[in-house]
């Protein structure tokens, strides 16, 4: 009789023991959310080599984001689930009700499954994704809820991806190039690559939010006239006179917002090319910066992501489908062709429409978003790119770093003022309706 209560003590002990060790686990990893911030980055990394244009780019970032989020969210019950808020987004699967689960493992892993599918380099991701398990079982995850936790994530990733299949996204991938005309105000390609333009059916593609990629049109663009004292003309001339006579710092600011994926260069007879980060990508990680200088949770930091994330994709859709109705030829062209055939913009033209500018779009409603999230006056050094070669830049707030990144574009000679100045107007409508309907705490 001894024994058997002995062997019963010993045995509720050992029970204690393991839950309190699970539930300390799962704690500790939530306050840590070190896997997320790795998974991102290496997404980055695999978005940059795989040479993914920006708006292709907005959208990889966007669904692994949200897979991690609503993954994560049965830990959570003060977060609200996506489901209902997000364009055809139904219930996320939930996980059993009588199995253990390590909830930031089967977050990490949802996002992980949904960027192998929307990119080229899956080994990179595959590779990756058994480092963050050998991770999670050298931290004492036990076997069962191991297999427990990468298995709802697993059917949360199925989920999300079931969703993004009726986005429009592979559709688009046979719509015919975009039609070049000879009408002396439409865009033409630029050197020196001339590359033809990128995505014109993007405003096909299903927003997250936005009630159509049409919501916010800004009002058209100067009208094109070449006379002297037109209008625009003088907005051509303030492009040709920025360029030529740039400050130091000026010259810095234009490059430090570059984010052009694919810059060709060419040298005599020879050329390469340089791969560099997406602006969507840059504004990713300056959500990043703010979540882990705060040392914001793992919840928090997966929200911030997300809602990043979901606000650049709609971003993109909202300037896409303006580029390609305005479809106004670049300062490039035209100061080549009328006023200095030897001129060259500081910034390489990126290969689609000028108006509106994409920076400014995008750059402003991330800027609104992460300032509903994270404070007005929240100051940060951007050392996004330190890895590219660029020097940190300090800024007061998000909106400043996004006032930046919109002039930039000024001055590195790709954009005439209305596309930056109505650019920013657009972006403040899309980041202000995203920041009124997504609702992410109960």
């Amino acid at each position: 009789m001894q024994i058997k209560i002995t062997l019963s003590i010993l045995t509720a002990i050992l029970l204690f023991s393991t839950c309190k060790t699970n539930t300390d686990y799962d704690k500790a990893a939530v306050q840590n959310p070190q896997h997320l911030h790795h998974a991102l980055k290496k997404l980055t990394d695999v978005i940059v080599h795989d040479i993914f244009s920006p708006p292709v780019a907005s959208r990889i970032y966007a669904y692994p984001s949200i897979a991690a989020y609503e993954a994560l969210l049965p830990k959570h019950p003060a977060y609200r689930s996506l489901a209902g808020q997000l364009k055809d987004l139904s219930p996320t699967p939930q996980p059993a009700e009588n199995q253990e689960y390590c909830f930031p493992l089967a977050g990490v892993h949802a996002f992980l499954m949904v960027s192998k599918a929307l990119i080229f380099s899956e080994q990179d991701i595959i590779d990756f994704t058994e480092e963050i398990h050998e991770a999670y079982r050298k931290a004492g995850v036990p076997k069962s809820t191991f297999r427990n936790s990468i298995q709802y994530g697993e059917q949360v990733a199925q989920h999300i991806l079931q969703w993004a299949d009726k986005d429009g996204y592979k559709q688009t991938r046979t719509y015919p190039k975009f039609a070049l005309t000879d009408e002396v105000a439409r865009w033409q390609p630029t050197p020196p690559a001339y590359m033809e333009s990128i995505e014109p059916h993007w405003r096909e593609i299903r927003p997250f939010v936005l009630d159509s990629a049409q919501q916010f049109v800004p009002p058209p663009p100067t009208p094109f006239d070449l006379n002297p004292k037109s209008a625009f003309h003088k907005e051509l001339m303030e492009v040709y006179e920025a360029v030529n006579n740039l400050d130091e710092e000026q010259t810095e600011i234009a490059g430090f917002w570059d984010c052009n994926p694919y810059v060709q260069h060419q040298t005599g007879h020879v050329m390469f090319a340089t791969k560099k980060i997406t602006p969507g990508g840059h504004w990713m990680g300056i959500a990043g910066i703010a979540v882990q200088s705060t040392d914001a949770d793992l919840m928090q930091t997966a929200a911030t992501y997300t809602c990043t994330a979901i606000t650049l994709a709609d971003a993109f859709i909202s300037c896409w489908d303006e580029k390609y109705r305005s479809n106004l030829i670049r300062p490039e062209t035209l100061i080549n062709q009328h006023i200095d055939e030897k001129w060259t913009p500081l910034l390489q033209t990126p290969p689609f429409p000028e108006y509106t500018s994409g920076h400014s779009v995008i750059s402003t409603a991330a800027a609104v978003m992460l300032t509903h999230l994270h404070g007005e006056n929240f100051a940060f050094n951007d050392y996004v790119e330190v890895e590219y070669g660029l020097p940190e830049r300090s800024f007061p707030s998000f909106i400043k770093a996004s006032e930046e990144a919109a002039i930039s574009r000024l001055y590195g000679g790709i954009h005439y003022m209305p596309a930056i100045e109505y650019g920013v107007e657009q972006g403040r409508q899309v980041g202000d309706l995203l920041v009124s309907r997504l609702v992410i705490r109960n």
